[in-house]
């Protein structure tokens, strides 16, 4: 009997650990253990993800989350730490770049667990970024890093990763699995009747504390929203980290609010939408994958193949940048590009963890 211990706290993990969870639960000889740390609370943005993607519910619920960076890791250091040490896992699945990661991978690897990190290799090269930092560390705690990308294993070469006692695997990325899957599970959500008279629309999405942390930013791309939104309807989820800064600068949004949504009603709005807005590094890879461009409210991504290629454009929080991005949008753009991989990185992932390459 193999015991996994799958860690996750934010939106991207649940959609990525679903499409292995699916997996797993189907094999006798293994039991997958879930952990979710509570670093997303809010309802729509956690548990509709475990009930809508039909997977297990956690095992365990730390209840974690609206601290400072070194309040929450520290804590959910602690917590996962007790969970290793009461269930003694043969390997720790984390994903992705979030204090969740770095909490479980830091935890895992003082007590001699396993270490097996999806979505590995990836770097913006911004230091200033806490995911950045996270994604490095964890990197070089990990026994088996998961790379989505060509490009994430070559950096993890240039960084001497040959050398260390760890396997770099080119897997592809579990959240197309998922956008594979999950999109003919997808239809209109019942909120969405109120926008019926929309034959065209954009989507933004903005979390990151890069933008919601400095007013400045957060203005500039409010007030581009506004002013596109005038031409064509922009629809924007709200993230509660966002939501708080803006009753905080009591900014006035000119464009359509909806409260968090699910990921098949994400799904439906990005298969429909005509643009996206965002500064999510998964929005970014799910427009690719239902072909529509994505306009990159950061300065930086690490996701550089899809800015690269000319699909996805870096426009920082700059409102002449945002705003001039749409009439500049390209209509000759190739969506067809294997960058990700075939739809198959789950069944590798969990054929590799075993230990095997049988048909799962």
């Amino acid at each position: 009997m193999v015991k996994i211990l799958t860690v996750v706290g934010a939106r991207p993990q649940f959609i990525k650990a679903a499409t292995i969870s699916r997996l797993l639960k189907k094999l006798p000889d293994v039991t997958e253990i879930i952990v979710h740390t509570g670093q997303h609370f809010d309802n729509n943005m956690s548990e509709i993800f475990f009930s809508e993607m039909d997977i297990p519910f956690p095992d365990y619920n730390l209840n974690i989350s609206s601290l400072s960076h070194g309040a929450m890791t520290g804590r959910m250091l602690e917590g996962i730490e007790n969970i290793i040490s009461n269930e003694k896992p043969d390997w720790i699945l984390i994903y992705g770049d979030t204090n969740s990661t770095l909490a479980a991978a830091i935890a895992g690897s003082k007590l001699g667990v396993k270490i097996a990190h999806v979505e590995a290799g990836l770097r913006s090269y911004n230091m200033s970024m806490p995911e950045e930092q996270n994604r490095i560390i964890t990197d070089r705690l990990s026994t088996l890093l998961f790379c989505p990308t060509a490009q994430s294993v070559d950096n993890l070469v240039r960084e001497g990763y040959r050398e260390f006692s760890c396997e770099i695997i080119q897997s592809g990325d579990v959240m197309y699995d998922a956008a594979i899957f999950y999109q003919e599970r997808s239809s209109q959500p019942k909120w969405f009747h109120a926008f019926k008279d929309i034959s065209e629309f954009h989507v933004a999405t903005i979390h990151r504390e890069e933008n919601t942390e400095d007013p400045n930013r957060l203005a500039q791309i409010v007030l581009a929203l506004n002013e596109i939104h005038k031409t064509t309807p922009v629809i924007l989820p709200l993230h509660p980290r966002t939501k708080k800064m803006l009753e905080t600068m009591n900014l006035k949004l000119d464009f359509h609010v909806v409260e968090p949504v699910g990921y098949l009603d994400m799904v439906y709005l990005l298969k429909n939408c005509k643009f996206v807005f965002s500064d999510s590094g998964g929005v970014q890879k799910e427009s690719y994958f239902f072909k529509k461009q994505c306009f990159v409210l950061r300065d930086d991504t690490e996701w550089v193949e899809l800015i690269n290629h000319g699909i996805n454009k870096l426009v920082g929080a700059d409102f002449h940048e945002i705003v001039s991005a749409v009439g500049d949008s390209s209509t000759d753009i190739d969506f067809d590009k294997q960058f990700y991989g075939d739809g198959n990185s789950a069944k590798l992932i969990v054929s590799t963890l075993l230990g095997h390459k049988s048909n799962i």
